[in-house]
This record gives C-alpha cells, structure tokens and sequence, in this order.
C-alpha cells in the first residue's frame, strides 16, 4: 500500500511566514526554509524578530485566519485521496496548522509544537523528531507501506529521496538544478497525473 507524503506550505497553503510578513510590514519575516537549509537556526532568527517587535501567537494567528488555501489545492487532496492514502508532512506548528486543515478537509497532518508562554510569546518550539520528515518516512516504510512524497523546499529533500518515487511542487530554480534527478511541477494535474501513474504499476 502507498502514502504519499505531502509539504504544507508552497505546495497546498501560502508560506505563513511571507503572508505574516506582509501584514506586519517586516521583510525579515519573509525568509523561508527555501532560503535557509538550517532550520533551528531559521526558527531562532524568526523568533528574535518577534521579540525585537513585540509580537507573539495571537497576531500571526489573526494572519494565518485570513490565509486560504492555494487554488486548487483542496479539489487536488480530495482527488489524491480518492486512490492512495495521504499524510501532510509539515515543519510547521499544530498553532498555525489547525483552522488550515479544517479548509482542506481535515487531512492528517504531523507537524511539531511551538512553545509558549502565558503572555502569548513564542519563547522556542519542539520539533516532533529528528529530520521529522524523513524519519516518518522511515517509519512508514518499517510498517510496510511504499511511500510517494512531494514538496518545494530544502527540508522535503530527505522524504524525496528516502521514497520509491519524489516529485518537486512549485520549487525554486536553484533546488531544481541541483536536484534534476526529481521531475518538477507547477500544476496541480500534473503531480496527481504523476502520483496516480507510481500507485497503479
């Protein structure tokens, strides 16, 4: 039996971090895991930014409500999930994630844990395991499933390539030269024509 494993942001929600740096007018915000391979070392330049200004859950939570799913990406999890089984793998926080999911149909999604105080600052975070995508593809595999896997960004490239079949999803230029090994899409038709053609062999 196949899973495909599927990254949140940039492949079926907007990246949280641009839209909150577009409502707070902080470019530094913008940076992603595109951009940085590292990302303890991204979550804390994040976090130090949310301290220099004073902001904390409740105001990239009031962003993340206003935030829809990219076009298309509902009727493409309903399509995908009509003949293979699908879990959304995601660096993101259970906070963030949540009034996201119930606009995609409430797909499974395992991601990780923002720490917080009680006056709402995001103080650290805890990852829900090492390389947390690749080590639940490993997972899965010890229990017998194939996996299918698909994202955009530096931190995908593990459960891609630990995979019997990996696709890039609307990835940068750099990610695509460097890895041409991985067929690249930018439709949502063209991953699911993709996925379907790996589960039925």
């Amino acid at each position: 039996m196949y899973i495909t494993c599927l990254d949140l942001e940039g492949v079926l929600v907007p990246e949280i971090w641009i839209a909150f740096a577009e409502a707070t007018g902080i470019p530094e915000l913008k940076k992603t895991t595109r951009d940085e391979p590292d990302y303890d070392k991204l979550m804390k330049y994040r976090i130090n930014i949310l301290k220099e200004h004073g902001l904390g859950l409740k105001e990239i939570q009031n962003t993340i409500a206003k935030i829809d799913p990219l076009p298309g990406a509902k009727e493409f999890l309903d399509e995908l999930r009509s003949f293979t089984q699908a879990i959304i793998l995601s660096d993101t926080f259970e906070q963030f994630a949540s009034p996201l999911m119930k606009k995609l149909g409430l797909p499974t999604i395992f991601c990780n844990t923002l720490e917080v105080s009680p006056s709402g600052e995001i103080t650290g975070y805890k990852m829900r395991c090492e390389k947390s995508k690749y080590t639940t593809v490993k997972a899965l595999q010890s229990c017998g499933f194939e996996t299918i896997a698909s994202g955009d960004s530096f931190n995908d490239l593990g459960m891609i390539q630990a995979s019997k079949a990996g696709f890039l999803f609307r990835t940068t230029d750099k990610i695509k030269a460097d890895y041409p090994q991985y067929p690249a899409f930018t439709e949502y038709s063209e991953l699911l024509n993709a996925i379907k053609k790996v589960v039925e062999k």
